[in-house]
């Protein structure tokens, strides 16, 4: 799992605190981003196997990121997470290449669940 990294980017601090604790439990090495030059920063320098992103995030919002992300690496997978039925915007990150997408509040469990999978791939 040591090679497994994960990025959680999400202005919500209570929300990177408990993705980080419980995926951090699954062995995964864990990063955290408050914003999009953070999260891009990290992308660069880690490599994260996995990106967990928020859409709404004040700055860049979320399908900028992703747009960023996957500029620097199209084999970095996304999981979008938002808070509303934004579903165009959920539908471009899908073209974009976000895999799939969990709305606030999500099932914790359901997401450690998603991530594991698409890590084991």
């Amino acid at each position: 799992m040591e090679d497994k990294k994960i990025l959680i980017v999400d202005d919500q601090y209570g929300i990177r605190v408990l993705l980080y604790e419980v995926l951090g439990k699954e062995g995964y090495t864990m990063y955290q981003a408050a914003n999009g030059k953070q999260a891009l920063n990290i992308v660069k320098k880690e490599s994260p196997s996995l990106v967990i992103l928020d859409m709404k995030i004040p700055g860049m919002d979320g399908l900028e990121i992703l747009r960023e992300i996957k500029t620097i690496d199209p084999d970095i997978k996304v999981i979008m997470m938002t808070a509303y039925g934004e579903l165009d915007m959920i539908e471009e990150a899908k073209s974009l290449g976000a895999l799939t997408h969990f709305t606030k509040p999500f099932d914790i469990d359901e997401m450690r669940r998603v991530v594991n999978q698409y890590l084991a791939s």
